[in-house]
């Protein structure tokens, strides 16, 4: 049965170990007047100036975790607003995004094209298929398996397929894959296999 096509960026799933993911997240800064939209489900990375900023396609600056929403104020209203996702150009003096950035977290993420089982434990980079939704806040990022490699400074490491019935199948497109931030702020996992 062929995979669901629906990006949806990194949803957290479990922890290392088994254990239930609790929720945890952590404030961190986006800059007044950041020039592009974050959503949630995408990996944000560390910028001059003591913000968070969306990890780039390629990027190799270290990752600080997921995105799981923000607050601002609203520069029209003045009214304090809650999103899933950060509009870009937001002039506000305080926004801050809420980041999922314990480095045990484990994601699942939709690849771009079928995931071989044969690359479990390579590392990976992601890459962004669709925009962003505006509707709905989620994130368009997929696994980039043609990045799969050793390198450390690659994005994430695929640890698994998921047991998504909807999404499982490792002979078609869009298999959905458990994956660990690799190249994380607060410690790089190691080289992947090859």
């Amino acid at each position: 049965m062929a995979n669901k096509d629906a990006a949806f960026g990194m949803k957290p799933v479990r922890m290392i170990g088994g254990a239930p993911y609790s929720g945890g997240q952590s404030r961190y800064r986006i800059a007044n007047a950041y020039d592009t939209s974050i959503f949630q489900g995408d990996m944000v990375a560390q910028v001059t100036g003591g913000g968070i900023a969306v990890h780039a396609d390629g990027g190799t600056v270290p990752i600080v975790g997921v995105f799981n929403g923000c607050q601002f104020t609203d520069p029209a209203s003045g009214e304090q607003v809650f999103s899933n996702f950060f509009p870009a150009d937001t002039a506000a003096d305080d926004i801050i995004a809420f980041i999922i950035d314990d480095p045990m977290v484990v994601f699942e993420i939709q690849a771009d094209i079928a995931y071989p089982i044969a690359d479990l434990f390579g590392n990976h980079d992601i890459v962004y298929t669709t925009a962003g939704s505006t509707k709905t806040g989620i994130s368009g990022a997929e696994l980039k398996v043609s990045d799969g490699g050793t390198a450390t400074t690659l994005a994430v490491k695929a640890i698994d397929i998921s047991q998504d019935p909807s999404n499982s199948d490792v002979g078609s497109a869009h298999t959905n894959v458990l994956v660990t931030i690799q190249n994380h702020l607060f410690g790089v996992k190691g080289a992947g296999l090859a």
